[in-house]
């Protein structure tokens, strides 16, 4: 089994040990126990979900802090299209660049250029692997990972394509080495992100060997910074912008499909209807489909919480923005030295069987057999007072030696009054 990194973490002076967010999690990767919750980490996709319901705020996410700027000699920006939608009134892209550059960045990459390198590629790869209908986006990396510890069958399906934001930081860093003469190492390349997924997937990507990503800023932390600078661009702005409606259109919903000129897709945003949607896939339900996009938060990348605006007000923000923008600005026949070939994974993404609970089938087998009969003994109300988030889960958690039956209130009263009776 692989290594698992997780950019969400506990504060457990603030943690109340109550149950909402075991409630939530979509991968029941979290567990209250001693009055404190515990995250799994092989189970945790990193979908912010706890994050956003935790009323105690003591779920943080994990990212860097605006001092990595000062880490390296020269800085490129990497902001996610999500950014621009931050913004009230905002009508010129090249004012946000600008004030980029005014915070302290050396030089600016739109991911959203990438974004439409990425769009052709993946038209491209359509028309050549019918077999493998539908595809599946592999840009969100909460749905990669989802995918890869829930529903193995549909690996082969995931799209072989570097997310946006992981080509955009390999050109960035090529242009940067060629400007500057600098060595790779002193170059730093940042991502803007709207979501903690993101520092995962840079520390621990699929799909691909290394990230060319140096460090992850939040949205939430670039913001209020950025606002003052802003101000001052629009005095002077500069032309930074290399993107266009598609790559735009990435930073919500149903975006990367419209890049796909077909309407033979799928765009379903917000974990729950991911997995409702990868559900219905691995049933055979879907007929016709060419690709399927999935964004594991509400709204898209929009909607992470590492964002500032309401997901559909800055969806809409989004839409006024592109407007009057052309409709794509890149191609990767207009880069310089660019391969296709080095914009595809060079690594498999293997299957991570963590929610086995048998040594093998017989074994397996054997154990499931045990979770069953240990659920006709709880109550079936599924009420999380035990620390995990249905009766089928503590069960499960007894089999695998980290929970006891005794942790169900229910059966702890049973156990109490036939000791008081005893006695009696």
């Amino acid at each position: 089994m692989g290594k698992f990194y997780n950019s969400v973490k506990l504060n457990e002076e603030l943690c109340a040990g109550c149950i909402n967010c075991i409630k939530r999690c979509p991968t029941q990767a979290i567990r209250v126990r001693n009055g404190k919750a515990e995250i799994k980490k092989e189970f945790c996709i990193d979908c912010g979900e706890c994050i956003r319901i935790c009323t105690h705020h003591a779920k943080l996410p994990i990212y860097d802090p605006l001092s990595i700027m000062d880490n390296y000699e020269y800085t490129v920006a990497l902001p996610a299209p999500s950014l621009y939608a931050q913004f009230n009134n905002l009508e010129d892209i090249n004012i946000a660049l600008t004030g980029l550059k005014l915070m302290g960045f050396n030089d600016v990459y739109e991911v959203s250029g990438a974004a439409e390198i990425v769009s052709e590629m993946t038209r491209e790869y359509l028309e050549k692997n019918r077999d493998k209908y539908p595809i599946i986006s592999s840009a969100c990396p909460s749905v990669v990972r989802l995918i890869r510890v829930r529903f193995p069958n549909l690996i082969d399906h995931l799209l072989p394509i570097m997310a946006p934001v992981d080509l955009a930081a390999k050109l960035a860093r090529e242009k940067a080495v060629a400007q500057t003469g600098l060595a790779p190492d002193k170059i730093g390349i940042i991502f803007i992100s709207p979501c903690p997924a993101k520092v995962t997937a840079k520390r621990e990507p699929l799909g691909i060997e290394s990230s060319e990503i140096d460090g992850v800023l939040a949205i939430k932390d670039v913001y209020p910074a950025l606002l003052r600078y802003m101000k001052e661009a629009q005095n002077d702005t500069q032309d930074l912008g290399i993107s266009g409606k598609i790559g735009i259109s990435w930073g919500y919903s149903g975006g990367e499909s419209g890049g796909l000129i077909t309407d033979d897709y799928l765009a379903a945003d917000g974990i729950e209807n991911v997995i409702r949607v990868l559900n219905d896939l691995e049933d055979q339900k879907f007929d016709n489909l060419k690709f399927i996009e999935l964004n594991a938060c509400s709204g898209g990348c929009v909607g992470g919480v590492l964002t500032v605006e309401n997901p559909y007000v800055a969806k809409v923000k989004l839409q006024r923005l592109r407007k009057y923008m052309p409709v794509a600005c890149n191609r990767p026949a207009k880069i310089g030295n660019f391969n296709i070939s080095d914009a595809y994974w060079t690594d498999e993404v293997q299957y991570e069987p963590v929610f086995k609970i048998g040594n093998d089938m017989k074994d397996s087998i054997a154990k499931m057999t045990r979770v069953n009969e240990l659920c006709e003994m709880f109550p079936k109300l599924d009420c999380g007072a035990c620390g995990a988030p249905t009766c089928k889960a503590l069960a499960e958690d007894i089999i695998r030696g980290v929970a006891k039956e005794s942790d169900c209130i229910h059966i702890l009263r049973k156990l109490y009054k036939e000791a008081v009776s005893d006695e009696g």
